[in-house]
């Protein structure tokens, strides 16, 4: 469920309150496609992707992206932190950035719940974000938002309103986050997969199967979501306090759209919810930061520790910009965090691309045709969103700033040369030719014959990583 999802309306709700809803289901459906390309990567290979990048890209190269990928780690991790600080103010009433340094409490609870297994933790985190869920299902039954309007915010592509488009590319990255593709490409190896072909396709479509229906679940969420609070915000009888609160929606003050579902719970009510929605959050960017740190370079740390060290480099910004800003400035920096996640993308997204689509990574298992076109469109086209936006918004900046002309020329010579720095490392990801084997030919029928030699079953489930035992994995 994406939580921060009500940090990106508020400059559209008065005036546009469904428009970003086709954001969120090309993003999803983006997500599903490179999620499967991931795992598909994982089962064929016997690698993950961040290993796969060491192996193939320059030292260089492999150390620039693990930089890349820890920056994303850390950026996704301050949404959770800054979440995580306004539970603990609408929950206790204490100063956003005082929850902001008692975050590390949060780490220990996940800690803590962790020796009664994994799966444990992820259902109590579930049950608490579908209360939530539940609360705006049944809020969404008693404002009844207009279904065409729905609809059209659905499939009818607009972005209009102050800051539409930064808040639309700030929201493809909370939604496509690049340390997850490290993380799905990692956890099937996991799970036993049967080595002959015909095992290796079922995992894969199992897992097509998998992302889909939790990806669609976190759609009608997102949908309910947005719609209700278009529609209780773009009331004709709403309340003067509602209607500010509305003009300046945050994460801490959200509660209020609940309040016909809830009553003066709601706060409590959603508190809760937000944190369980932080700690999610919290699992995801662990186990994502273990196995890029693994991957990249050959380094395993615990799993305490590595969140420590994730946390306390994303606590820094998150309480000078609480203190200095407030909530609202708080709220703001979970829009910069994701606009870095979607402009981070790209060094994620290109190798995966190419991998799954090599026939010397993954050799008949290789993307089709289609799916090679969809997944290079989608992916370039959020290339050429960003692009798009950095370029007009330092234009704009350039033109509309008060600075005197000097200083406009000197910040010019240095911010474009930071542009094509950008662009470079992407063109050569991507026109660059693999040279490293994956797949090796005939290697599943070797497989299958060595088995029925022993007379076995050719379809017996092995594990495919027994060195990434040390990591902590769900079973």
């Amino acid at each position: 469920m994406n939580v921060w999802l009500l940090q990106f309306l508020r400059p559209t709700l008065s005036c546009f309150p469904f428009q970003l809803l086709w954001v969120i289901l090309i993003g999803l459906i983006f997500a599903l496609i490179i999620q499967s390309l991931a795992a598909n990567l994982g089962v064929v290979t016997g690698m993950h992707l961040a290993e796969i990048c060491r192996s193939e890209y320059p030292k260089f190269v492999t150390v620039c992206l693990w930089i890349l990928a820890e920056m994303a780690v850390i950026a996704a991790d301050i949404p959770e932190v800054i979440g995580t600080a306004f539970a603990f103010n609408l929950l206790f009433h204490i100063p956003v950035w005082v929850g902001v340094l008692i975050t590390g409490s949060s780490t220990l609870l996940l800690l803590g719940l962790h020796k009664y297994g994994v799966r444990k933790l992820e259902f109590l985190i579930s049950m608490l974000v579908f209360v939530m869920a539940a609360c705006f299902f049944g809020e969404l039954s008693i404002v009844k938002p207009p279904a065409v309007e729905v609809l059209k915010g659905l499939f009818v592509p607009r972005l209009k309103g102050p800051g539409a488009t930064g808040d639309a590319i700030a929201l493809l990255g909370s939604l496509i986050m690049p340390h997850n593709l490290f993380l799905h490409s990692a956890l099937v190896l996991s799970r036993k997969t049967p080595p002959a072909v015909r095992g290796i396709k079922d995992a894969c479509r199992y897992f097509l199967y998998e992302s889909g229906f939790a990806l669609f679940v976190a759609l009608l969420i997102n949908i309910a979501v947005v719609s209700v609070s278009g529609t209780v915000c773009f009331s004709s009888n709403l309340s003067p306090e509602d209607a500010t609160k509305c003009g300046d929606l945050t994460l801490d003050g959200s509660s209020f759209l609940l309040k016909n579902v809830l009553g003066r719970s709601s706060s409590i009510v959603y508190g809760v919810a937000l944190l369980a929605s932080g700690q999610s959050s919290t699992i995801t960017g662990t186990y994502s930061g273990q196995y890029i740190m693994q991957g990249f370079l050959d380094i395993r740390m615990k799993k305490w520790l590595r969140n420590l060290m994730t946390r306390s480099i994303a606590i820094a910004p998150s309480l000078v910009v609480s203190i200095i800003g407030g909530s609202s400035g708080a709220g703001r920096l979970i829009i910069i965090a994701s606009m870095i996640l979607s402009f981070e993308l790209p060094f994620a997204l290109i190798p995966l691309l190419k991998f799954s689509s090599s026939s010397s990574k993954m050799g008949p298992h290789k993307n089709s045709i289609y799916v090679i076109v969809f997944s290079w469109f989608l992916g370039l086209l959020i290339i050429g969103i960003n692009m798009y936006f950095l370029s007009t918004s330092f234009v704009g900046w350039l033109i509309h700033n008060s600075l005197p002309k000097y200083a406009n020329v000197l910040v010019g010579i240095i911010v474009f040369p930071l542009m094509l720095i950008y662009i470079l490392p992407v063109i050569y990801l991507t026109f660059r030719k693999d040279t490293v084997v994956t797949f090796v030919a005939d290697s599943c029928q070797t497989d299958a014959e060595k088995a029925k030699a022993a007379g076995e079953d050719e379809d017996e489930p092995v594990p495919y990583r027994q060195d990434l035992s040390d990591i902590p994995l769900p079973e």
